[in-house]
């Protein structure tokens, strides 16, 4: 097995039992099981090929089901898969699927109904963002599929019969089987898209395989889900209703948890040292998988200014880390030089110049190759940055803003709603966008694979070096070399501005059992989770 793959505990064979909500002795169940959770933004969409968001996977796992799922630690457990085998060369994987599984109308789940949501991934009709994310698993077919040059039917993956689920591969892809917990993933009822067409994922329409279903949702208020009875695990389902309410401003958020409304919200920044010394058994800080980066726009749209490596290094060298992780956020974060999260599984961290320097000397070299380029205060560079709304994305924004001007750099700040700022960051329609990149499995590719020319890579940087590393470390004894050879041309090239890597910094009511703590990638289940007495 490879060196990366150890936490999947799941070698060539896989039968072991799902994970389900498991009441701790001594815990007494509450009443009534309803957990009410922050959201940042409005959900864009609940259909799986089409999402692109974190909070949106956590949704999607709620209503559907995938064939593996993640436990409380990180590692594969079985989803509506039972078991797999592997080929010895790598390259095909056979899936069992548990003949229990219903869809939420009562309809058993079948093989033929991941084939149907992965060739919809790939169809270029879908217009799917993640559409890249299928090549990335190393589908045979799948690149030409989206490129327009084959027909989606002649994806490698194949319904062998209503339980068995055959999938081709191009080479071995040691991480393929975390891939196959993603939303991209799961499998879809093509009959109810065929009736309702774009309107299938509205609640009373959309038929799902996970453990909830959708009840109502308010676009930009709420969205509500409750206990799916036809889920083939319902009787080990203990939490009834989850309700995902949507507060912009982590500060109300905070109020609302504190008046009981919410059960678990991210910490303000800069609230977590005070919270935690209040609140100890509410207030957490643990690695999170996600990398926080101001993304520059090296495309034909974007500034010919921006074009310019040097620029782009005066920007990064001229950002201090270490006041936006110690003085701004001050929740167990770690100031970022690079992409890849330093918890990823396996991953070794690349030496990069820019970090072993004092931030007198980045400065200063920040100055120094502005005034080369012809950018002092008396004649600035001007540029915009992006982000979506939230106090903490605009307090780092203005610290941002105040360390560039000095220097030369005069930043406006442009604040807009998460849909409206993410179409502008698909069609290249910015010139620095905050952005943040979480792991969708736990090894490091999920991070490297962004900046491929064919990756979701909105800022469209394209290194053919980098690209030709990336193929390589799939098939890599030790990809950690590739990964860290890639990581040094990002550092060179600097198509982002890396600015620091997450922590989960939450307030979580101490009756909420059954989050998955332990689990560097946060896949919370609320199928496997509870609420006490309180």
């Amino acid at each position: 097995m490879n060196k990366f793959l150890m936490s999947t505990a799941l070698a060539c064979v896989l039968a072991l039992p799902a994970a389900a909500a498991t009441v701790a002795e001594g815990d007494t169940l509450a009443d009534t099981q309803e957990y009410n959770f922050w959201l940042l933004d409005a959900i864009k969409t609940t259909d799986p090929q089409k999402n692109t968001d974190v909070e949106g996977s956590d949704i999607l796992r709620q209503l559907f089901e995938g064939l593996m799922n993640e436990d409380d630690k990180g590692a594969m457990v079985p989803g509506v898969a039972s078991e797999y085998t592997e080929s010895e060369d790598g390259l095909t994987y056979t899936f069992k699927l548990r003949p229990e599984a219903k869809w939420s109308n009562g309809e058993p789940v079948t093989a033929q109904n991941f084939v149907d949501g992965w060739q919809r991934a790939v169809d270029p009709a879908t217009a799917s963002e993640y559409a890249w994310f299928m090549e990335l698993m190393n589908i045979v077919n799948a690149t030409e599929i989206v490129a327009g040059n084959a027909e989606p039917d002649t994806l490698g993956v194949t319904a062998v019969d209503d339980h068995t689920l055959e999938v081709k591969l191009t080479k071995r892809t040691p991480y393929f089987v975390k891939m196959t917990s993603h939303p991209t993933t799961f499998p879809v009822l093509k009959s109810v898209i065929d009736e309702h067409g774009d309107a299938w994922t509205q609640p009373g329409n959309l038929v799902g395989n996970g453990a909830y279903t959708l009840t109502g949702h308010n676009l930009g208020v709420d969205i509500t889900m409750e206990k799916n009875p036809e889920y083939w695990d319902a009787d080990n389902v203990v939490l009834e209703k989850l309700t995902g309410i949507t507060v912009n401003d982590q500060n109300i958020a905070l109020t609302r948890y504190q008046a009981g409304e919410l059960d678990r919200f991210q910490i303000p920044a800069g609230q977590y040292p005070r919270l935690e010394a209040e609140s100890p058994d509410e207030a957490i800080s643990l690695p999170y998988s996600c990398s926080y980066t101001y993304l520059v726009n090296v495309s034909e749209k974007g500034p010919e200014v921006l074009k310019d490596v040097n620029i782009r290094r005066a920007l990064a060298l001229a950002l201090d880390r270490d006041v936006i992780v110690n003085q701004v956020l001050q929740g167990g974060q770690k100031p970022a030089y690079n992409w890849t999260h330093w918890a990823m599984e396996g991953f070794e961290m690349p030496e990069i110049a820019m970090a072993s320097m004092t931030q007198a000397d980045r400065t200063a070299k920040a100055k120094s190759l502005l005034e080369a380029a012809g950018y002092t205060p008396e004649n600035p560079l001007n540029l915009t940055l992006n982000y979506n709304t939230s106090e903490d994305h605009k307090k780092i924004a203005v610290v941002a803003q105040q360390m560039w001007k000095p220097l030369g750099v005069n930043l406006t700040l442009n604040n807009m709603e998460w849909k409206v700022h993410t179409d502008r960051m698909q069609n290249q329609d910015f010139e620095l966008a905050r952005y943040a990149w979480c792991a969708d499995y736990n090894e490091a590719s999920t991070f490297t694979d962004y900046f491929r020319s064919t990756g979701k890579n909105e800022g469209k940087f394209n290194s053919p070096e980098y690209d030709a590393l990336l193929d390589e470390a799939v098939t890599s004894e030790n990809p950690n070399e590739q990964y860290k050879a890639a990581e040094a041309i990002l550092a060179e090239e600097l198509p982002l501005i890396p600015i620091y890597h997450y922590a989960k910094v939450d307030m979580i009511k101490p009756y909420v059992k059954g989050l998955p703590l332990e689990n560097v990638m946060q896949s919370w289940y609320a199928k496997d989770m509870y609420i006490t007495q309180h």
